[in-house]
């Protein structure tokens, strides 16, 4: 019974960040080189400033794409960290819970950083 309630959140990390380095395929706007640096701009900024100012600088960067600050915030809602509703109200609510909060980044720290594997992987470079 309780192995079907466990999940391996790495993997579901991983799966996210192949994910997002798929970005530059589907959307031809985005070159790989701009994806990486925007990925890892964005990892520099969760791990600096926190979870809220991370969505904060996808809204600014993604203007009307949203695709990264998407797929992250729906991935934190199926993992139950993240309320339903409007984004950034959501996020003021996960910070009521600083364990939930610290493990919420410490997931979207973990995709980033694989979705910057997958770019350099697609580009053929060595990480």
């Amino acid at each position: 019974m309780w192995r079907s309630l466990m999940r391996n959140l790495d993997l579901e990390c991983a799966d996210l960040g192949r994910s997002l380095a798929a970005i530059a395929d589907e959307n031809h706007k985005v070159k790989p080189k701009e994806l990486e640096k925007l990925l890892t701009d964005a990892l520099s900024v969760l791990e600096e400033q926190g979870l809220y100012a991370f969505f904060l600088f996808l809204k600014v960067r993604e203007k009307d794409d949203g695709t990264i600050s998407e797929k992250c915030a729906a991935f934190l809602r199926k993992q139950v960290l993240l309320g339903e509703g409007k984004l950034f109200p959501a996020l003021s609510k996960l910070a009521d819970n600083l364990d939930n909060l610290l493990f919420a980044r410490e997931l979207l720290r973990q995709v980033l950083v694989y979705a910057r594997y997958h770019v350099k992987a697609r580009r053929g470079e060595t990480a």
